[in-house]
């Protein structure tokens, strides 16, 4: 198969490289140690003290305890656990779930369902820049607030939200916040005690894990009040049932256990790279940055076009992976969701491209796909 020889890849918010140390770790799972962790006999109960490992790896990154640490099939089940889980459970009687309309499809299509079931489901805006207005947040969370669910940072444009701030409004409610980590843990800091997030999700795929497999954080004193979305054996502290993914479950540990010792190294590599594609792009007539510049990811830029189409530009681009959007919506015809909430009417949402680095990157990429872009609009420009 040689669909990825010679590609540049600037999609890595929609999925990552597995790391080979990643591979390396999972590949005595399926060969020597495949026993089933939850077996009574030796072989089992050796195969249990790997997923112990990882558990402690995994907490270890966001500084919570192990036993926090639910492990999922990603994000997305994740997302459903945790607020399916709190909207059904008989330990609370508040309807009101408020979110915002940026947020990924996992938390606003989840939303939908539970505001069928009879809750009120309230999504703010935010500002032009994709930041969350603070003030309005805090007059909207009341003492009829169930729960609060934000990203820390967005999928699409970066932007970093602050989650320390929005979890003490929502707590001073006395109602529970949830944080959709997919995009931030891996990549930067992110410390459970110093955000106070009584939930938060991340999927190992987004930063050189393996696919299928994620987690939710649960702190204590909420874990046994969380009504479990699949039964069946009892695993992962009974909200979870099935058996483990052993493999997912180590690679995830192996990731965790990379980016504790290379998040910052990756962050100043990675950081430049991006700088250099942004700054080289707006020299193209017309181009602007979505979202806010000052509070967001270091590997991520959103860039508008304009009298562009974006799914053209990427299908002329034949060796570059650039996204219009979160790779979750991609195949749908409509104008990015985060990009129309944010103010863009549909010909700039649909002139915008999503570029995403990893430490994977390298100059030479970045100039080249600076080159392609210009080959490509710069001519179409002055036609216009």
């Amino acid at each position: 198969m040689n669909i990825s020889k010679d590609l540049i890849y600037l999609d890595n918010n929609s999925t990552t490289k597995v790391d080979d140390r990643v591979i390396d770790a999972m590949i005595p799972i399926m060969t020597e140690c495949y026993g089933n962790p939850s077996s009574s006999h030796p072989f089992g109960k050796e195969i249990h003290q790997l997923i112990i490992e990882a558990r402690k790896n995994v907490s270890n990154l966001i500084s919570c305890e192990p036993k926090e640490i639910i492990f999922t099939s990603g994000a997305t089940e994740a997302i459903n656990l945790a607020l399916k889980g709190i909207a059904q459970s008989s330990h609370f009687n508040r309807k009101k779930i408020v979110t915002f309309s940026t947020e990924h499809k996992a938390v606003l299509d989840t939303c939908k369902i539970l505001e069928n079931q009879g809750f009120e489901i309230v999504i703010l805006p935010v500002n032009n820049d994709g930041t969350v207005d603070i003030a309005l947040l805090s007059n909207v969370v009341d003492q009829e607030t169930l729960l609060v669910a934000a990203m820390f940072v967005n999928n699409e444009t970066g932007v970093i939200h602050d989650i320390k701030k929005m979890a003490e409004i929502t707590h001073n409610m006395g109602a529970i916040f949830f944080c959709d980590g997919t995009q931030a843990v891996g990549k930067i800091k992110v410390d459970i005690n110093e955000l106070d997030v009584d939930m938060l999700c991340f999927s190992g795929h987004k930063f050189h894990g393996p696919k299928g497999i994620g987690a939710l954080y649960v702190n204590n004193s909420i874990k046994n009040k969380i009504q479990a979305q699949q039964t069946g054996g009892g695993q992962e502290s009974g909200l979870r049932s099935g058996t483990s993914n052993t493999g997912g479950i180590v690679g995830l540990g192996e990731a965790c256990k990379i980016a504790v010792i290379e998040i910052k190294e990756t962050e100043v590599k990675v950081a430049k790279l991006r700088d250099q594609l942004e700054s080289e792009l707006l020299q193209i007539p017309g181009t602007f940055i979505n979202g806010n510049i000052k509070n967001r990811i270091y590997n991520t830029t959103n860039i508008c076009f304009p009298k562009n189409d974006a799914n053209v530009i990427i299908g002329r681009l034949k060796k570059i992976s650039v996204s219009n959007g979160s790779a979750c919506t991609s195949l749908i015809v409509e104008p990015s969701h985060v990009l129309s909430a944010m103010g863009l009417d549909n010909d700039l949402a649909f002139a915008s491209l999503r570029f995403s680095l990893s430490r994977y990157n390298n100059i030479n990429e970045v100039k080249k796909v600076v080159k392609e872009l210009s080959n490509i609009l710069i001519p179409n420009l002055i036609i216009n």
